[in-house]
């Protein structure tokens, strides 16, 4: 099994550099399909972290259908002679959330939080004002540290009853720090979702348009709704335009 990056990157989350280093075993065929993976405990120490990171990790890898669990253990999935793809790789073809691919291989820092949106968005997500929804909060770093990239995004009611993978973040359940909620866009079509995606691109009015130390920002306002008009997912993102292209490719 491949080894975990360094621990000189403590900005990425332990438990995707497990999964990477799961992930790279399983696509280069190191763990053939339908072969078992090594337990937990095996797992855990190998790679020298808790077994709740070595969950972590094993559930992010059945997200993306590259492995499975029942009673007997978590075995990599058998390749499928049908028409749909086995897994859902990132690649950099693949919308992902909420940056688009080079923000999601980038260092990053991430929560959840359950809380009431802003109260204009409220309507457009199915909410009573003040009812609390699941809130992603996501910044993109540079090298040194510095943020480059800022997303906050606002989920509603639809979304939140029809994506499994997001239901299982309800209020004092699982809202980790680091989630990583890349395969959002994947979890859509999986529940059946036909989706619409749109982006509004603008300049922040006076002062607020540059930032401390002058470069210009840019901000992006996107609503990503079903095929019934309703609105799943609501997110303004902040960026450096010195520091960081916006370069965002999206087919439904």
């Amino acid at each position: 099994m491949a080894e975990p990056a360094s621990e000189s990157v403590p900005e990425v989350p332990l438990y995707l550099r497990v999964a990477a280093a799961l992930r790279e075993d399983l696509t280069q065929r190191r763990i053939s399909p339908g072969s078992r993976l090594p337990s937990e405990r095996t797992l855990s120490q190998r790679c020298r972290v808790n077994r709740q990171t070595v969950r972590s990790a094993l559930q992010l890898l059945r997200d993306e259908r590259l492995v499975v669990t029942d009673r007997r253990g978590t075995f990599a999935a058998a390749e499928e002679a049908g028409p749909e793809p086995a897994a859902p790789a990132l690649t950099a073809r693949r919308p992902t959330f909420p940056g688009g691919p080079q923000a999601a291989e980038a260092l990053v820092r991430a929560s959840l939080t359950w809380e009431p949106p802003p109260t204009p968005l409220a309507p457009r997500l199915l909410l009573t004002p003040g009812e609390p929804t699941l809130v992603h909060r996501h910044t993109v770093l540079g090298p040194h540290g510095a943020a480059l990239q800022r997303a906050v995004s606002w989920f509603s009611r639809p979304a939140l009853a029809e994506i499994p993978q997001l239901s299982r973040y309800r209020r004092g359940r699982d809202c980790r720090q680091q989630p990583d909620l890349r395969l959002l866009y994947h979890w859509m079509h999986q529940a059946g979702l036909r989706i619409t995606h749109r982006e509004s691109v603008g300049v922040p009015p006076g002062a607020a348009a540059t930032t401390a130390g002058g470069a210009a920002r840019l901000v992006v306002h996107r609503v990503v709704s079903d095929q019934h008009g309703h609105a799943l997912e609501i997110t303004d993102i902040d960026f450096s335009a010195q520091s960081a292209a916006w370069t965002y490719e999206f087919s439904a």
